[in-house]
């Protein structure tokens, strides 16, 4: 099913949390919304939910206005970052529950809800542990019968709210994988919230980079990570050197020097440099115009390394991190010399 959201607007007293976002998620894709707490992600996925409403704007399913419909009625699976499961009920009538709780007329038989829930069960891999109750159970399986339980009524859309949030890193990417595998399999229109990168990078088949309530970029883990359209983005995703730096003349100039490098279509004024790491090439031998640091520390284990320099001698110089191979040879207090390779300018 495919959801438009047409030039929403929500604001909860003076607080702006969505500014006409406009945004069309595609028929069985899944999207990701990434962005800072209080971005405005959450509002956004409960209006879709119909667990708020917006003050201006629309939302249509496939074409039709969801807006009025309640929540009940938009047919939605909604996974909660704490799962929310029944305490006092075992994992089977926890996934059950939804099929039970159907008016008369719409409930399934009991031996269909049987089989649906134990074909539920065993899509999550978890079986198992149908007579065992939630306390039983570890965070990562809790979180994948709480999912089990949003399919259960066959939503047309699934929405999952930070749901590995309040789980340990190495737990958090083993679902990430099951999650990505799990869509491929049933193909449900769903978004997913986090403030996670990683997560929305390795999960998600298109990510929404939302910001104080606007959209600021939208496009493919791949077209986000390479090719940041905003200073936000660029700084939001991944790792990058954030240098600031005027542009006068067709120069780029740092700390009052020239650094060689081409403005290309950045205007005069002040303006910010980024560069990745492993973008960050270090020379023992600077140029004339390559920036120029001292050393400071070394650390990190493996095939590279980090390489903490100081640029300027300034009351507070700027300190930044590179990648270096081991192979390289480095020394605490050695001045270096700094070219970026490759590198984006965006206006301050």
């Amino acid at each position: 099913m495919k959801i438009s959201v047409v030039d929403v607007v929500k604001r909860f007293g003076d607080f702006l949390a969505l500014d006409r976002v406009r945004l069309e998620v595609r028929s069985g894709e899944l999207l990701a919304l990434l962005g800072p707490s209080g971005s405005g992600k959450t509002t956004l996925l409960r209006i879709v939910a119909g667990l708020e409403w917006p003050d201006h704007g629309q939302v249509l399913f496939d074409g039709e206005d969801a807006l009025s419909r309640g929540a009940g009625e938009r047919h939605v699976g909604f996974v909660f970052q704490h799962y929310a499961l029944f305490r006092h009920m075992t994992v089977f009538e926890n996934v059950a529950f939804g099929l039970r709780a159907k008016p008369r007329a719409q409930r399934l038989s009991e031996p269909e809800i049987h089989r649906r829930v134990e074909k539920l069960l065993d899509l999550v891999q978890l079986g198992w542990l149908a007579q065992r109750y939630p306390a039983q159970l570890s965070g990562g399986q809790r979180q994948r019968i709480a999912l089990a339980r949003a399919l259960a009524i066959e939503p047309r859309v699934l929405l999952l709210d930070e749901p590995f949030g309040s789980l340990d890193a190495k737990v958090r990417r083993e679902l990430r994988r099951w999650l990505r595998k799990l869509h491929d399999e049933i193909h449900v229109t769903s978004i997913l919230v986090t403030h996670d990168q990683e997560e929305a990078l390795e999960v998600a088949d298109r990510v929404v980079v939302i910001d104080r309530g606007r959209i600021e970029q939208i496009g493919t883990p791949q077209e986000i990570y390479d090719h940041p359209e905003t200073a936000f983005v660029n700084g939001f995703i991944g790792e990058s050197i954030a240098l600031s730096v005027v542009v006068r003349d067709r120069d780029v100039r740092f700390g009052g020097r020239s650094i060689g490098i081409d403005p290309r279509d950045t205007p005069d004024g002040a303006a910010t440099l980024f560069v990745r790491p492993f973008h960050m090439a270090i020379l023992a031998a600077s140029g004339e115009n390559d920036l120029k640091g001292v050393v400071k520390r070394i650390h990190g284990i493996g095939a590279a390394r980090r390489v903490e320099i100081v640029l300027g001698s300034d009351p507070e110089p700027t300190i930044i991190e590179i990648d270096a191979l081991r192979t390289q040879q480095w020394h605490v207090g050695q001045t270096v010399g700094l070219r970026p390779e490759e590198y984006r300018l965006f206006r301050t």
